[in-house]
């Protein structure tokens, strides 16, 4: 008999993942794949989008027929801060745009100018001036600058409800999408912002939908419910918010690194904004308060220069594991040693000058030093929030030293990880459940585990 299970396709800026979960909620298949990125038509690196979704069709399709599985629902967890748009024959008319392209000087100079000042806005939206991390910012610079594109616009969609739109033809839009540093949400009126509406843009958002509801999809002589996709901070923390009671604090690491307090809603701080705390959206609309850190990128770039310099090979940090007489040198003659290339920080070096003569010392100081930034970003999500737990998930939960370091850096706060780095994925196929998880299921299931603090020699 096949076992019934809930699909999820898991879309990071780099890994791109399937997840098959059981009626438990339990992993029973995964499978992952990687793309070469292309170019938009200004050269600037992106993701590419046809790759993306060839392959998310072929593995549905081949697990659809599988002989051991029968799947019953499908669902989408994603990164934000990017948007497909479509004209009304539902033809993408331009490329994903990287978060990470730069725009004009004057588009932020006339949008501000308009819809300023600068830090009241970021208050009301929870959304700090980040380009073209505000999503909405994209929509507006495309509409004064591509004006005939911005007409032939029917519906854009924020990358986790565009894949969903590839499953069922329905266009949606969905609150966590919406609610992530958008600039697109009032947050006090609990709707679009003003400027949204003034401008047009909410003519090109389609209805919201709840990141529950699903669409029964006829595929063959199956019916599988498919839901409408959730962005990834906000799917992560699902496990955590059905299985917990205490109040406690959430690192979803990966190309970005998110510390997510849901036990703090208040408006943002003028300091809180410079802190570079923003808001995401829980399923219901309500605000989370979370501060970020590229730190998985800015981890994959040193890393390839660090294996470039000491001839090993991209791989090799995988297998290094903390050694506290390594760390007792860095900590008692400690400098700052690397330039980051996508943090920007006041002080850092002018150039990395590698002081070491063995790989394993450089990834210490570079673990140890960002670290320290991860420290001040959990910190500032925390706040004044009575917090005594912090869950790592992602990416990072399975990286010794960064643990290691974390623990250390954190006490007394505890530290927990699990063994899997699926929390989005997992968040994803309980959303459209709606099932409350019992209190030991993150331990029994996802073997949660303790990280102690060091001592000392």
């Amino acid at each position: 008999m096949k076992k019934k299970v809930i699909a999820v396709f898991d879309i990071g800026k780099t890994n791109k993942k399937f997840f098959l979960f059981d009626q438990k909620y339990r992993e029973v298949y995964r499978e992952y794949a990687n793309f070469d990125e292309i170019t938009d038509e200004d050269g600037h690196p992106t993701e590419d989008l046809t790759a993306l979704e060839t392959w998310s069709k072929e593995v549905f399709h081949r697990m659809l027929d599988a002989r051991e599985f029968d799947i019953t629902a499908l669902n989408f967890s994603s990164y934000g801060a990017s948007l497909v748009h479509l004209n009304d024959k539902g033809s993408v008319l331009t490329p994903l745009y990287n978060y990470t392209k730069p725009l004009p000087k004057d588009i932020f100079k006339d949008f501000y100018s308009s819809y300023g000042p600068e830090n009241e806005l970021s208050r009301i939206t929870g959304s700090p001036k980040l380009g073209m991390l505000n999503s909405g910012m994209q929509l507006y610079w495309i509409k004064k600058s591509k004006p005939d594109i911005f007409r032939k616009i029917k519906y854009s969609l924020h990358l986790p409800q565009y894949l969903s739109y590839l499953f069922t033809g329905v266009a949606v839009s969905e609150y966590t999408s919406i609610g992530c540093h958008t600039l697109l949400w009032d947050y006090e009126r609990k709707d679009y912002h003003s400027w949204v509406y003034k401008e047009g843009i909410d003519q090109k958002l389609p209805s919201i939908t709840s990141s529950k509801k699903t669409i029964p999809v006829s595929f063959g002589d199956r019916t599988v419910e498919v839901g409408p996709g959730i962005h990834d901070s906000s799917a992560a923390l699902i496990p955590y918010i059905r299985s917990i009671s205490k109040p406690f604090s959430l690192v979803s690491t990966g190309t970005w690194s998110i510390a997510i307090n849901p036990f703090n809603d208040q408006m943002l701080t003028k300091t809180e904004i410079e802190q570079e705390c923003l808001f995401n959206m829980r399923i219901n609309g309500s605000p989370v308060k979370v501060s970020r850190l590229f730190l998985g990128n800015e981890y994959k770039l040193q890393i390839t220069v660090l294996a470039h310099h000491f001839k090993v090979s991209k791989a090799y940090h995988k297998n290094v594991k903390f050694d506290l007489d390594i760390f007792m040198q860095i900590q008692n003659n400690f400098a700052p040693m690397f330039r980051w290339f996508s943090i920007p920080l006041e002080g850092m070096p002018a150039e990395t000058k590698i002081a070491y003569d063995s790989f394993e010392h450089a990834y210490h100081q570079l673990l140890y030093e960002l670290v320290l930034l991860q420290e001040q970003r959990i910190r500032a999500a925390i706040g004044g929030t009575s917090i005594e737990r912090i869950y790592i998930d992602g990416g990072f939960s399975g990286n010794d030293v960064y643990l290691q370091l974390l623990a250390h850096h954190m006490a007394p706060m505890k530290i927990r990880t699990t063994d899997a780095s699926l929390g989005s994925a997992l968040g994803a196929a309980l959303v459209i459940s709606d099932t409350a998880l019992k209190p030991k299921f993150l331990k029994k299931e996802y073997a949660l585990k303790k990280h102690i603090p060091f001592q000392l020699k």
